[in-house]
Order: C-alpha cells, then structure tokens, then sequence
C-alpha cells in the first residue's frame, strides 16, 4: 500500500521541495496551495492516511483547517508544520487533536522519521479482530467497543492505548513506557494527552465495576481486565 498525505502548504517553493522529498521517500503527495481546495474534498474523495498542514496560512488557517478535518474525519491523524514554535501553539495543536509538530525550517530526515512514527502507530496493525472485555466486546478492524448498553466508536489512538493496556492485564505499567511506546516521546505534552486518553478509557469501561484503570501516583497505573 501507498501512503497517501495530503500536505497544505501556500508557500510555492518550501511546497514543492517537500513535495518532491516526500515522493522520493515512496509517498503520494497531494499539495493544496490553498486550504479552501481541502474542504471541497472533505465529504467526497477523501482517501488519505496523513496530513502535513502548515499553520500560518492566508484564509484558512492550520488549526481552523485541522478541525473541519477531524470534524469529518476524528481518526485523521495530523502533522502541524510552521515557523512559530511558542507553547501556545503546541498546546492549541494538541487540544485539537494533532498527532505531531515540527517547526520549520525543518530537517526532511527528522521530518521523515516524524511521519513513519505516526503511521506506525495510527495503521491497523492487528490481526485480531475480536477481543472480550469484560461485559465489552473490542472489534479492532471496526474501532467498535460493544456493551449490552450500546457502541462506542473508538479513536485509532484511544484503540492502541487500550490494545497496549490490554497486553500488560493485570500488570503495574509505567507512563514512561507508555509515553515511550506509544507516542515515542516523553514531555508535558504528551503527558496531558496520554491523562486524557486514559479517562476517557475509564468512562468507556464504566457500565463493568469488574474493570479497572487505577492510577498510581509517580509511577503510571494498575490495570485490571476481565478476558474470560
């Protein structure tokens, strides 16, 4: 398979460089100079696996682009590529939803491996397609948790959280392995993400008491899943 990205970038020059780079690299390439193009597409001929979206840009900018993505797309994963590089920005990327961020001018090695990251951890990669939860039921081609009261679409992030979870049942695990195998980084940032995948995996599980996502101060959390 080809992995398809679409980049939204207004700069004609720093564009077309990444565009070619990329190409190199193996990717398709789809490069819209102007966001407005994007929207046009969103409901119809959609079919890329990642964005690489430039935040400064005229009419539409990064973040307001990122957020009629997810808004159709939730599972869409984003890579925010700028000149700025305040925590402002960061922290206004990752409340949205985006998966990375890298200011330019950036190394295409670095941006490269940036990339990969995040389809290794966004691409279905299991073979297992059903797993029995508790009262739950985890269909992983689907993203579908199913309880007697109803489904839950899962997110691909939230999905791999709880698959890495379920591989550590019953098993003290450290946020810094999670932080280091899931998002393969360690900060502030990706600590508050990973806060919020983890309460909304405890509200998801909250019609099984038998299921348990316990949190252990300074060291990560205790995980207790009923599979039998």
């Amino acid at each position: 398979m080809k992995i398809k990205i679409l980049l939204a970038e207004d700069d004609s020059d720093f564009g077309m460089i990444l565009k070619q780079y990329l190409e190199l690299e193996d990717f398709e390439v789809v490069w819209f100079q102007n966001p407005q193009d994007i929207t046009e597409i969103l409901k119809s001929d959609f079919s890329f696996h990642i964005g690489i979206l430039d935040i400064m840009m005229p009419h539409i900018d990064g973040f307001s682009l990122a957020k009629m993505i997810l808004k159709e797309k939730p599972d869409f994963p984003i890579l925010f590529l700028t000149a700025k590089n305040q925590k402002i920005d960061r922290l206004t990327g990752l409340k949205i939803g985006a998966d990375d961020y890298i200011s330019k001018p950036c190394d295409p090695e670095e941006l490269i491996l940036r990339i990969k990251n995040i389809l290794k951890r966004t691409l279905p990669t299991s073979t297992e397609t059903q797993v029995k939860i508790g009262n739950y039921f985890l269909d992983t081609e689907k993203l579908l948790l199913s309880h007697p009261d109803g489904n839950i679409r899962l997110t691909i992030r939230e999905q791999q959280l709880l698959l890495y979870l379920l591989k550590h049942n019953r098993k003290t695990i450290k946020r810094d392995d999670i932080l280091n195998n899931l998002w393969e980084t360690n900060d502030y940032f990706t600590g508050r993400s990973l806060d919020v995948f983890i309460s909304r995996l405890r509200k998801y599980f909250i019609n099984d008491p038998e299921i348990k996502i316990q949190s252990l101060r300074g060291i990560g959390f205790e995980i207790d899943f009923p599979t039998n």
